[in-house]
């Protein structure tokens, strides 16, 4: 079957639609393409590639015109049977397509009206209303496509009860990325890191602080700050003499990143769009055995808890990060069993592979309803 991924946002090799999703289709024998704002290739692992320009646009507004016109065109263009999008500003063209007959998936990464309420480039008093006009249109359109796949259940829940046909999958880690050898404890520095995007909400400042009041523990910060003046008001921080800033970093640096380890953070703030959310770093984390310190959420503390797989805190206090990364650091054989049963779990329950398996079970229902038609 021609399948067709669309995104207008993430880079092409994005590791939940490209080495996940896209790879594991075409892997099924499926005809697949990925249309993206900027590919340097014509194809990868199977799959062809298409671009919509020589370079990303990273103005919003001119993205969210010009280049999702550009990828609307060039899925025309590739006349495929099912197209699969990534991005709320796609809702039109997913629309559009189904109205030509295509089925069309609606990918729904994040819990977006509730994204909304705390996106900084909206004013303040006006993203309740923005949250609830978005929402109105994403149930409308959501209704008329063929299915939604969402990452996490609560995402699932709302397109559930609005009639949806919904699959849950879970951005979990692809196993033979994160294998390595289980006996480098020894050789792990006394550091803990933190990988994914630098904001306050996803607690940087909170880190920092925590690492002004340690001592001997270096920070290894992996990504990139949303906000310039985030970076600026970061490097004047105490904590910041424990960093050693990484930047953005391909899959070998973040494995790289993981055996130097002896912690992960994942501190995200108590806000609505996080709470329900399942980070896929803190699985990644788990999978290259270390132990993770997270935020004290309900759900993670579940799993977290259930597994004694790391260490749960307020992701607001301070001492209590500090005082759990000084433990993971000083009781080496305490996390050293934190991080073999965090991998333990992730290879038998929160690993792609058996997500891998509901995605294509709905495209094998689709392909079934496309035969019938």
């Amino acid at each position: 079957m021609k399948v067709c991924h669309l995104t207008s946002v993430h880079p092409w090799d994005d590791p939940r639609i490209f080495l996940k999703e896209c790879c594991t289709l075409a892997e099924a024998g499926h005809d697949v393409h990925l249309v993206s704002p900027y590919v340097d290739k014509e194809r990868a692992h199977g799959v062809v590639l298409h671009s919509t320009g020589k370079k990303a646009v990273t103005n919003r507004l001119l993205r969210m015109v010009k280049t999702v016109y550009q990828l609307y065109k060039k899925a025309i263009e590739i006349d495929a049977q099912v197209y699969h999008f990534h991005d709320p500003e796609l809702l039109l063209v997913g629309l559009l397509l189904k109205r030509k007959g295509k089925h069309v998936i609606y990918d729904v990464h994040e819990d977006v009206p509730r994204q909304l309420l705390y996106k900084e480039w909206i004013p303040s008093p006006l993203r309740r209303v923005v949250s609830f006009m978005y929402e109105w249109i994403e149930n409308r359109v959501a209704k008329r496509l063929s299915a939604i796949v969402a990452a996490t259940s609560v995402i699932a829940e709302r397109f559930l009860r609005l009639g949806c046909q919904t699959v849950v999958v879970s951005n979990y880690p692809i196993l033979r990325e994160l294998s390595f050898a289980e006996d480098g404890w020894e050789q792990k520095e006394r550091a803990v890191c933190y990988i994914g995007g630098l904001t306050t909400a996803r607690g940087i400042f909170h880190m920092l602080d925590a690492m002004s009041i340690i001592h001997g523990v270096k920070l290894l910060l992996a990504g990139r700050f949303f906000y310039w003046r985030d970076r600026e008001n970061a490097i004047h921080a105490d904590g910041w003499k424990c960093v050693e800033e990484l930047g953005f970093l391909d899959r070998e640096g973040v494995k790289r990143t993981l055996q130097r380890s002896r912690g992960g953070l994942v501190l995200l703030h108590p806000i609505a769009n996080y709470v329900d959310s399942l980070p896929v770093k803190m699985f990644e984390y788990m999978a290259a055995g270390i132990p993770v310190i997270c935020s004290d959420f309900p759900l993670w503390k579940q799993i977290v808890q259930q597994h004694q797989c790391g260490i749960c805190v307020d992701p607001l206090d301070v001492q209590s990060i500090a005082n759990a990364i000084q433990f993971i650091i000083e009781h080496e054989e305490e996390a050293k069993k934190m991080g073999e049963n965090g991998r333990t779990i992730v290879r038998e329950k929160y690993n792609w592979n058996q997500e891998a398996k509901k995605l294509l079970h709905l495209y094998s229902t689709l392909s079934s309803e496309k035969e019938r038609k």
